[in-house]
């Protein structure tokens, strides 16, 4: 790597994933303004969302299969041009159509960047790979932070999404601008001389496959209580897009500081205590009002910390010939999960949850109603009787939502048994 400045390129890929997660958080408080701005039904909404969600495995799965032979360079710059289509045409959005097409663009962008970023930093740290991918992982947390404050404070002056979204633009560049003119290395795969035929035999192994599955849990845990925390949460007496900071605030410190208790504890040591604060923190959120919920953020926020980094540097460090492909799959399959769950359960639940609350408040008009024509009458409702069916609604996604972490603690807890046994 003589002609590698490994120092730029890990600035340039934080700064990259920075853009994304400001992405996802700027997103996370503009659904309930979408809605109302365009009368969209919260099945409607969880489509747009969930293009972020499914354009992020589509190019993650395209990244692993072509990452060693096309380089990571180029695609790259793919993420660049996709980053800058998609948030022109949000902002320019005028309905359904053109917010799901330029949510999947950002979506797609996003996915890139993990196929290029991981390995990238894999490759340039071999002896030291989950504390630095966690290091790098800090900024999708980090990120978050930075969109869910702009976005606060647009809104308390009256700045508009619109104007949320183009503040993505300047990191963007910023980003492009690191990356332009430096080498990057050969991905690990290429470097250490794994044939494709032991590639792909790494990705269909059982514990590959294991990791895989649960990267589906994990991913939903966090990713569709933090995407979906204003609908939730946001009649429970608390400032979501606040709730969203703190917890993403505290998980970007532990990423930057986790280092010491990773190599203590060990990759599945950490999953499992990981698993075990997050059923506790997703309890705490749906059963807690008011102030209280700024705790409850903070044990979800141990929970779902070192998730994702650490599924990835469990995968590196263990199935090392899966190499970038299997980075990419495990990321994919968890933003795939995202979406088929967002999409398919998350939306169609919160309007069902909500109509089943206005008529049981006595609401009879709503039991022929769906889509654009529920939410609009919604809309109109009173807002201490909207918040009440809200809040309702939020509690009941949130108790699902609570399954997921308790099969966590079962999966990681035989994983753990399982690499302690392989170890002896």
């Amino acid at each position: 790597m003589s002609n590698i400045n490994p120092s730029r390129l890990f600035t340039a890929s934080c700064v990259a994933l920075t853009v994304t997660s400001m992405t996802f958080a700027i997103r996370a408080g503009m659904l309930g303004p979408l809605g109302k701005e365009f009368n969209l039904s919260e099945e409607e909404l969880a489509w747009i969302a969930g293009m972020a969600f499914f354009g992020f495995p589509v190019a993650t799965t395209i990244g692993g299969f072509f990452v060693d032979q096309i380089g990571m360079k180029r695609l790259m710059w793919v993420a660049f041009g996709a980053h800058l289509l998609g948030l022109v045409l949000t902002i320019f959005a005028g309905g359904f159509w053109t917010l799901f097409i330029s949510t999947f663009l950002v979506g797609f962008a996003n996915g890139m960047v993990e196929a290029v970023c991981n390995p990238l930093v894999a490759s340039m740290y071999p002896n030291n790979k989950t504390v630095m991918l966690n290091r790098f992982h800090v900024w999708f947390p980090g990120g978050i932070v930075i969109g869910s404050l702009v976005a606060a404070g647009m809104n308390y002056i009256g700045m508009g999404w619109q104007m949320q979204v183009a503040t993505i633009i300047l990191p963007t560049i910023v980003y492009g601008w690191l990356f332009w003119g430096h080498s990057f290395p050969n991905t690990e795969r290429v470097t250490s001389g794994v044939s494709t035929a032991e590639m792909f035999k790494a990705v269909t192994g059982p514990l590959f496959l294991f990791m895989a599955l649960c990267m589906f849990f994990t991913a939903n845990t966090e990713l569709s209580t933090n995407q979906w925390i204003d609908k939730l949460l946001g009649s429970a007496g608390a400032n979501a897009l606040l709730i969203l900071a703190l917890v993403n605030g505290l998980m970007a410190l532990g990423r930057f500081f986790g280092g010491p208790l990773i190599h203590r504890l060990n990759p599945s040591g950490i999953l499992l205590g990981s698993a075990i604060f997050s059923v506790i923190g997703v309890y705490m959120l749906r059963t807690m009002e008011g102030p209280s919920l700024y705790a409850a953020a903070v044990v979800f926020a141990l929970g779902v910390c070192f998730f994702w980094p650490t599924m990835l540097g469990f995968v590196s460090e263990n199935i090392p010939k899966s190499g970038a492909l299997g980075l990419s799959l495990v990321g994919g399959v968890g933003m795939l999960g995202n979406w088929a769950y967002q999409t398919f359960y998350i939306g169609p639940k919160l309007d069902m949850e909500k109509k089943a609350q206005a008529l049981s408040m006595g609401y009879q008009e709503v039991s022929s109603l769906s889509g654009e024509a529920l939410q609009k009458f919604l809309n109109a409702l009173p807002k201490e009787a909207l918040n009440q069916i809200e809040l309702t609604a939020g509690r009941s996604v949130l108790s699902n939502i609570n399954l997921l972490p308790i099969f966590l603690v079962v999966a990681f807890g035989a994983l753990w048994f399982y690499m302690r046994g392989r170890k002896n």
